[in-house]
């Protein structure tokens, strides 16, 4: 489905009726979070939020493409280009798909680990925070303040009547409220079955209403199996088969990505990119280069892949993880070259990656199973490649 014409079919709707009690009852509730969905569903399509206006929050999270960032600026998505259409950052959009889930950025004392957040070193705590980020930021959307970006708001006259009637008469009173009321909105959006239906294959298999090929058996045993390899390590948040299974516990890993030289040869980036170590939160020199467990829910169809879009296959990310423990596994079969060494050495979570090697069948069987994480409207995706 695509959404090309959503913010002016929107415009046209019947604008709601004011709630005017200042104390709800549950079923006004559930009306106004609905109405804060359908508003955050318009804002995130809106591309008159950026500066030249040719962004949105769906241009680098594609709802067609897994939430992700599908288009071929040239390097294949490695990092995406900005409103501006010359600017790259160093670091590839998550996919927002399943990024509900992720608890509010935190340090589990206990564990001594920092748990949560959104964007690649956890530096916003929430999905609000999450999305109140690119319309200012000048590589991205590129808007020189929140003022700037309420002024387009108020430039739609859909906008100005929905936040009023959702958020109060005053909600354009203050520039820094009216921006709150917007990014709540996208995050109201962000929280609904759209973004995490758990409809994929594995979804339905855990049901009985899908039968597992020998290779997808296999990778499942193999991904469950702390015996065999270290997937279970980080992608795991509930027990072994358990319905509603986000595939990260949303920690903070060093797994010694390379540097994408071909990135940076674009965007003329040199400084290392300190990972969690860049979220002002976080002090301490043990985080460097660590960033935050991606989800493998659609994982197959969300390439390229690590935080800077280094390796293009997700085969080839198996194989990477495998040459830690695999003396035979020392070619990148991306570039027929030894693998590139690690941008950050030091920090390496060489205790959670420890495990058997797996054989050519392994990997296959591996890649197997996480394609079954594909939500079914994505499938089709799948047979593309």
């Amino acid at each position: 489905m695509k959404y090309l014409n959503l913010v002016t079919l929107v415009t046209t709707a019947l604008v709601f009726t004011a709630c005017t009690n200042s104390t709800l009852s549950k079923e006004e509730i559930l009306k106004q979070t609905k109405q804060k969905e359908q508003l955050g569903k318009v804002l995130f399509f809106d591309k008159n939020l950026s500066k030249n206006r040719t962004q949105a929050c769906a241009t680098c999270h594609n709802p067609d493409a897994g939430f992700a960032d599908d288009r071929d600026n040239g390097i294949k998505s490695m990092a995406s280009l900005g409103d501006d259409g010359k600017s790259l950052g160093d670091r590839q959009a998550p996919s927002a798909a399943y990024a509900m889930f992720s608890p509010k950025f935190h340090y589990d004392k206990k564990n001594d680990k920092y748990i949560g957040g959104q964007f690649w070193d956890g530096r916003e705590d929430t999905l609000a925070g999450q999305a109140g980020g690119p319309p200012t930021n000048p590589i991205e959307m590129g808007m020189p303040s929140k003022e700037a970006v309420v002024e387009r708001l108020k430039e739609n006259s859909y906008y100005i009547e929905t936040f009023k009637t959702i958020y109060g008469e005053d909600i354009f009173s203050s520039n820094e409220k009216a921006y709150s009321a917007m990014t709540d909105s996208i995050e109201k959006f962000e929280q609904t079955k759209e973004f995490a239906p758990f409809d994929s294959k594995y979804d339905r298999y855990l049901r009985g209403e899908y039968d597992l090929t020998p290779l997808e058996d296999l990778g499942r045993s193999l991904f469950f199996s702390n015996a065999n390899n270290s997937c279970a390590n980080c992608h795991l948040s509930k027990k072994e088969d358990s319905e509603g299974e986000t595939f990260t516990n949303f920690e903070y890993h060093n797994i010694g990505t390379p540097i994408n030289h071909e990135l940076r040869a674009v965007n003329g980036v040199k400084e290392i990119d300190k990972g969690l170590l860049a979220n002002p939160k976080v002090i301490d020199e043990k985080h460097l280069g660590k960033y935050k467990v991606p989800t493998l829910r659609n994982v197959a169809v969300t390439g390229p892949y690590m935080h800077n879009g280094v390796f293009k296959d997700l085969k080839t990310v198996v194989e990477f993880y495998d040459k830690y423990n695999n003396k035979e596994r020392t070619i990148n079969p991306e570039t027929n070259k030894p693998w590139d060494e690690p941008e950050v050495k030091e920090t390496i979570s060489l205790e959670e990656l420890k495990a058997k090697k797996q054989n050519d069948r392994k990997v296959e069987a591996l890649v197997a199973f996480m394609k079954l994480l594909t939500d079914k409207r994505y499938e089709h995706l799948l047979e593309e490649e």
